[in-house]
């Protein structure tokens, strides 16, 4: 299925958007290498049920908790119920995300603020949660999924965009903050990967995209994990401030 982490086994994980698509990619990849995984969701139960299932008849240990990411006391909810079932939270991968579509003339404030409350907000209140005890360890990974979108632009998106681009600024400044208690922060921006955010537009929209792809083709959940998964690892441990691009080619650099 993957690579697997000797340095990841015991370790405990939290992956929010953890039932689907990446996340859900990121939960099995991680939870093969020993790691503890809590997988987050908000609507999909059944789906955060599957894939909890699916890691523990792979001899593995996983927990599913729900949380609406955009509200502060159940985020609090998340980090309570993860820690009192696994223990102390040494990986956080934040994941969730959605990509609703508005023009500039359409865009509401409402649906600004909650992007940028999913996006960006979210993964403020949930390191801040989880780095004091990773800084009392000594050791913690934050993984924060950006993307292509940044550097490139989306018609219709630019809510979605702002907030993405926001969590570059924030990973790179707790680089600086955290760097000297043993906690790496970096980014791994997918291009166009085949999750439920995507397939529903491949079908207007596949020429146009793949004309954009060097590789010529979509990208796998599994291939944005494999990335996610390596900077956990104690393989990465000099690994600091990067943002990886997968995204077939689409944005170098």
């Amino acid at each position: 299925m993957s690579v697997q982490y000797e340095s990841l086994k015991g370790k405990t994980a939290l992956v929010t958007g953890g039932s689907r698509g990446i996340g859900r990619a990121c939960c099995r990849m991680l939870a093969a290498s020993g790691v503890s995984v809590v997988v987050h969701y908000n609507k999909s139960r059944e789906a955060a049920s599957e894939v909890v299932h699916k890691i523990r008849n792979e001899s593995g240990i996983a927990l599913a908790v729900q949380a609406d990411l955009g509200d502060a006391s159940s985020i609090k909810t998340l980090i309570q119920k993860s820690q009192q079932e696994l223990g102390h939270l040494d990986i956080l991968v934040n994941n969730a995300g959605e990509m609703t579509r508005a023009s500039l003339t359409e865009l509401t404030d409402e649906l600004w603020d909650h992007s940028m409350d999913l996006h960006l907000k979210a993964v403020y209140r949930l390191s801040k949660a989880v780095v004091p005890t990773m800084m009392e360890n000594g050791w913690g990974r934050i993984i924060n999924i950006s993307s292509q979108s940044v550097y490139v632009g989306s018609n219709k998106h630019a809510h979605y965009v702002a907030a993405k681009a926001g969590l570059l600024g924030l990973s790179y400044s707790l680089v600086k903050e955290l760097g000297n208690h043993g906690i790496t922060v970096n980014l791994v921006s997918p291009g166009r990967i085949l999750t439920d955010l995507l397939i529903p537009h491949v079908p207007t929209r596949k020429d146009e995209w793949l004309k954009m792809t060097p590789l010529g083709r979509f990208g796998e959940p599994e291939e944005v994990a494999s990335a996610v998964v390596f900077l956990a690892s104690g393989e990465a441990s000099y690994i600091r401030g990067a943002n990886i691009h997968v995204n077939g080619g689409v944005v170098m650099g």
